[in-house]
């Protein structure tokens, strides 16, 4: 199907009229939300705070009702706002500082632009405009010419125009330039500036675009780990050279980014402002003037800046990046948005919701901390019930039997050896009393407090308890020294 001239022109003019920029100056209460704008957001105010945008509107909009203008919207300024960023013209984000901003968008500093040349009159063919066409079409001549002959040529016509500038100065002097023409040229030079912020505006947006393009890949996890860090890492050292608005910016910055530039243009505005010619302007042309330098660096600043955010932001995604739980997140936003999707269409207008001020409590019974026992635990056996008319009664003797080493016994029987004994034997031969495994205990620890020999091998003796039964226990065994024949001890 073949498209005729005007059904492309009008499919073009209705691209184009989606555009944000155009849909605002298109708009029939384009003049008060161009003028609010206006005088919210300046040249040395770039960003301004949530709450104090509402407070200067709400005052503005009270003057103008106070003033006679009847054609205001009735929506709160807080609603006014809301649909100012829903159509492109504002961008709300989080400063630095964790305060919440609004920024001009480059569409609205783009369509301000123009309702401010079309406010000051009507734009006119000038000598300067022209020399700043030739000048641009002869430099773009320059740049593409790939002779290097014609070039040589031409940076040969200059030299000599120069010289001959300069023999023409050296004789007759400077030659007064009409006020007019200066005034005509510092227009253009108004003219060329206030293109500036909304250049800055789209440099600033086409980063910032670029980094929830690759957050949003890093988080989708299409590819493996490694080429998404390879690639997007990258992506965030050269993010300058990644779309064309950053790299015409950049080759700009070779132009202006230097401090001897900067500071070169302040003295020329200082120059021109000084002359007679400069109280012809109005003030707030002669303003315009004097922050052009400012304005410069405020673009440069908040470029810088979006392109720092940008490669943080991509840093920080790729040191945490965590796919599970990215994903965990996406699902519990998109269950929050079906549930407001759902609560909203049954709700008022300014229905109270009650806050979820805290998470609510898991009620769990039991928790299992092993999987070796597949069954539930038991419990214990029930105790048995103890009949009082038993008779339970426990004597001395009997707690003595069951209780610790019997140490007096114990001290006796050491104390009667006489030469070198072992000490198996000697526990061998004390009375049964004194021969339970835990009189085995005390002989051993009263023995290493007397003079003992390590015998060097396993020493084995038979134990009695209290109830009859035996038990063999084996020990190092060792060798005690009786004092009735004069040892040492």
């Amino acid at each position: 199907m073949v498209t005729s001239g005007i059904e492309a022109a009008y499919s073009q003019a209705l691209r184009a009229f989606r555009n944000p920029m155009l849909a605002l100056l298109h708009r029939r209460e384009a003049p008060l939300v161009a003028a609010l704008l206006t005088s919210v957001f300046q040249p040395d105010r770039p960003v301004v705070s949530v709450a104090d945008a509402h407070t200067e509107v709400a005052d503005a909009l009270s003057q103008l009702k106070a003033a006679g203008f009847d054609d205001l919207p009735d929506r709160t300024v807080r609603e006014l706002f809301r649909s100012w960023v829903d159509a492109g013209w504002l961008i709300r984000q989080a400063h630095d500082d964790g305060l919440e901003v609004y920024r001009l968008s480059a569409h609205t500093v783009g369509a301000l632009e123009i309702t401010g040349r079309a406010g000051g009159g009507q734009s006119r063919v000038s000598r300067s405009r022209v020399r700043t066409l030739l000048d641009a079409v002869e430099q773009l001549a320059a740049d593409a010419d790939p002779d290097s002959a014609s070039r040589q040529a031409r940076l040969q016509r200059e030299i000599d125009e120069r010289r001959k500038e300069l023999r023409r100065l050296d004789k007759h002097g400077i030659t007064p330039v009409d006020d007019e023409q200066l005034l005509e040229e510092a227009e253009n030079v108004l003219l060329l500036v206030r293109e500036l912020p909304a250049d800055f505006a789209r440099v600033t947006e086409s980063i910032k675009a670029l980094q929830r393009e690759t957050v949003t890949a890093l988080r989708q996890d299409a590819r493996p780990a490694g080429d998404v860090l390879r690639n997007y890492l990258d992506q965030a050292e050269h993010l300058m050279e990644s779309t064309s608005e950053g790299r015409a910016f950049a080759g700009a910055l070779g132009l202006i980014g230097q401090p001897d530039r900067l500071d070169d243009l302040a003295a020329q505005l200082d120059l021109v402002l000084r002359h007679p010619f400069a109280t012809r302007l109005p003030e707030q042309q002669r303003a315009e003037l004097r922050g052009i330098v400012r304005r410069i660096d405020a673009g440069l600043r908040d470029v810088n800046a979006a392109q720092h955010t940008a490669s943080r932001v991509i840093a920080a995604q790729v040191r945490n990046h965590d796919p599970l739980r990215d994903r965990q997140v996406d699902e519990l936003l998109r269950e929050v948005i079906a549930g407001l999707g759902q609560w909203i269409p049954a709700s008022r207008r300014a229905q109270p919701v009650d806050a979820l001020r805290r998470l609510p409590r898991a009620h769990v019974e039991s928790v299992r901390t092993t999987l070796a026992q597949l069954q539930p635990d038991t419990g214990p056996a029930p105790l048995t019930t103890m009949d009082d008319a038993d008779d339970h009664a426990v004597s001395l003797a009997d707690a003595q039997a069951w209780g610790g080493p019997n140490y007096a016994v114990l001290s006796g029987l050491l104390a009667g050896v006489e030469g070198r004994q072992a000490l198996a034997a000697l526990f061998a031969d004390a009375p049964v009393e004194a021969r339970r495994p835990v009189d085995l205990v005390g002989l051993l620890e009263l023995a290493g407090r007397e003079s003992a020999t390590d015998l060097g091998e396993v020493a084995v003796v038979e134990a009695v308890r209290p109830d009859g039964s035996l038990r063999r226990l084996a020990f190092e065994g060792i060798t005690v020294t009786g004092t009735n024949d004069g040892g040492s001890s």
